[in-house]
């Protein structure tokens, strides 16, 4: 049985994707809004539970949400973080060799330059007014799927990042909005009985910044792939 999809586009699709790290401020049309949700709401869930839960910003919304993160981060150090899901315990060996090259190619494609805490910070800064994008989305789960629950907003996290990129649109899933769940929880009124999972800042990428010209790498599949039984 064939689908009718095309596998090279589907791979370029795949291959082209990035995280978009600078946004136009031109609003998405409600038409463009309906398409790219429309299409992430075909993501695969366990039993089709399709447990995601979306608070999606717009306009003044999106600024207005945008200017209060901001202020809360600034007093951070009367805010520490407090994600509802418990943060990686640490990095090592090729993990942490990956996300180093990560950063340091952000840092280097944006003029950061190794050891300036200060710039580094105004970066990380960014995460928090979204990098200027027009729209947001908030991921939640109900809490009482658990890792189960998790697991399948990230499938949708997921889609949604590639539904963005057929459209030719940009879009970057964020945990950092996790660390002051908190507060998001109170600004959004949002049930205790949901768990803030992450954020997706998304619109039209800015071609001309900087923090859009770099790419990642991906691992060759020997670090990945153990085979039984199969190729060798």
């Amino acid at each position: 049985m064939t689908t009718g999809v095309d596998p090279d586009g589907f791979r370029r699709l795949v291959e082209v994707r990035r995280s978009c790290r600078a946004f136009l401020p031109e609003p998405l049309t409600a038409a463009e809004l309906e398409a790219l949700l429309c299409t992430a709401q075909r993501a695969p869930s366990w039993c089709n539970t399709q447990p995601w839960q979306l608070i999606v910003t717009s306009g003044q919304a999106t600024d207005e949400f945008r200017s209060a993160l901001l202020r809360h981060v600034d007093e951070s150090e009367r805010h520490p973080p407090a994600p509802d899901f418990p943060k990686p315990v640490g990095y090592s060996g090729k993990r942490l060799d990956r996300r180093r090259a990560s950063g340091w190619a952000l840092y280097e494609a944006v003029g950061v330059a190794r050891g300036d805490r200060a710039a580094s910070a105004r970066q990380a800064r960014e995460n928090y007014a979204f990098f200027g994008a027009p729209h947001f989305a908030l991921v939640t789960t109900p809490a009482e799927l658990g890792t189960y629950g998790a697991l399948d907003c990230g499938l949708y996290v997921a889609t949604f990042l590639y539904a963005a990129e057929s459209l030719g649109l940009g879009a970057i899933a964020q945990a950092a909005i996790a660390n002051h769940a908190p507060f998001v929880r109170d600004y959004f009124d949002i049930p205790e009985d949901h768990l803030v999972l992450c954020g997706i800042p998304f619109g039209r990428r800015d071609e001309d910044h900087p923090a859009n010209s770099f790419r990642t790498t991906r691992a060759p599949l020997d670090e990945s792939v153990r085979w039984v039984g199969g190729p060798a």
